[in-house]
């Protein structure tokens, strides 16, 4: 009997790839005058895939082809989106490739992604991609004429709302992404590279704060506290405290607004700056500590100690009426771990908020 697959690690392929196989294929229809069924393509990485063209027509002059993106055991929001390619010659304009973005395709509007404002939202490495394909099947037709290559995603401007695209400037639609052209199943690298994204975005808008936030739930928080403030100055971070901070480092941002609940909050309190649940756990005894140093009696502490869970913490207190001391001095330990790690960097301010996104505490240290 085969032996069942293990769930969660078929890899699939980015937006770029697929976007790069249908732009090869409608290059070889506007050639041969016939859009294959499968295409060869290369990845930006160096190897070679078949992908399957689900739709394609050509002329002498134009040629369309579309391949489905399949994100392996990763879905997100454009799985199974349509990647769209359509070529048009450009007479006597040889060695020529234009790239252009057409429906579902983001437009960028600021600065600091790397790419022309006004222009889509098709990232370097797939850009690059693209056109290394075009190459390799039309070399002699460029030698005396250009092409216009076109990529589009219908749906592309629904599947953007699920995306942090307009928080980066990126209006429209989606954009084609991927460095290697393989999505790896739950891979946390993307989330990484967008914390970091996010807060260089930031940065090239002249902006001197960011807000770090664990969720959506916490950073809707933050935005509704923190109303003056540009909507590029919030940053998801997740689980990525480090790479947010070595990023806010490398760009001169001054001050860093953290905005969570208490269980993450307690994480980077205990010194850790990747917070992930499955790293470790909780560390009941520091917030047993912290309540002692906000006016906890014993055996309040000694329960907090023997609970496994930072909201029980927070309860125990909010009902001895100790909140107020008990969240200030987590968020001093918070600050602590931030400055031990980055000294003399930043001026810092936590905002926590509960599991409802309303407000229990404020603290702020400056340099």
């Amino acid at each position: 009997m085969q032996a069942k697959k293990t769930k969660g690690t078929r890899k699939g392929f980015t937006t770029g790839a697929c976007s790069a196989a249908a732009a090869r294929a409608a290059t070889i229809g506007l050639l041969t005058g016939k859009i294959p069924e499968q295409i060869e393509s290369l990845l930006p990485n160096g190897q070679r895939v078949t992908f399957s063209v689900i739709e394609g027509f050509c002329d002498a002059r134009h040629a369309h082809a579309v391949v489905i993106k399949d994100a392996g055991d990763d879905p997100d929001c454009t799985d199974k989106a349509h990647l769209t390619a359509d070529l048009e010659l450009l007479p006597e304009q040889s060695q020529k490739i234009i790239l252009a973005g057409g429906e579902g395709v983001g437009t960028i509007t600021m600065r600091g992604l790397g790419l022309e404002v006004n222009g889509p939202a098709i990232n370097p490495v797939p850009r690059k991609n693209i056109q290394d394909n075009i190459q390799e099947v039309a070399e002699q037709l460029l030698q005396q004429h250009g092409l216009k290559v076109t990529i589009s995603v219908p749906g592309g401007t629904e599947m953007a709302k699920k995306t942090l695209n307009d928080r980066l400037g990126i209006i429209g639609g989606i954009s084609i992404l991927g460095t290697t052209g393989i999505v790896h199943p739950y891979s946390t690298a993307a989330f990484r590279a967008s914390v970091v994204q996010g807060i260089e975005v930031a940065a090239k808008q002249g902006l001197k704060t960011v807000v770090l936030t664990t969720g959506g739930r916490t950073e809707k928080f933050t935005i509704r506290q923190l109303p003056n403030l540009q909507p590029a100055c919030f940053v998801q971070m997740g689980d990525f405290l480090g790479p947010a901070l070595d990023a806010a480092k490398q760009n001169n941002i001054q001050q860093i607004i953290i905005g969570g609940m208490v269980g993450k909050l307690t994480k980077i309190a205990q010194g850790e700056i990747i917070t992930h649940a499955r790293r470790n756990p909780v560390n009941t005894q520091l917030l047993a500590d912290i309540a002692k140093v906000a006016g906890a009696p014993q055996p309040v502490c000694e329960s907090i100690s023997q609970n496994e869970t930072a909201r029980y913490a927070g309860e125990v207190m909010q009902e001895l009426g100790l909140m107020d001391e008990f969240y200030r001095e987590l968020s001093k330990r918070v600050i602590n771990t931030l400055k031990s790690r980055y000294p003399d960097k930043f001026d810092y301010s936590i905002l926590i908020c509960d599991f409802e996104g309303q407000k229990l505490s404020e603290y702020e240290e400056h340099r």
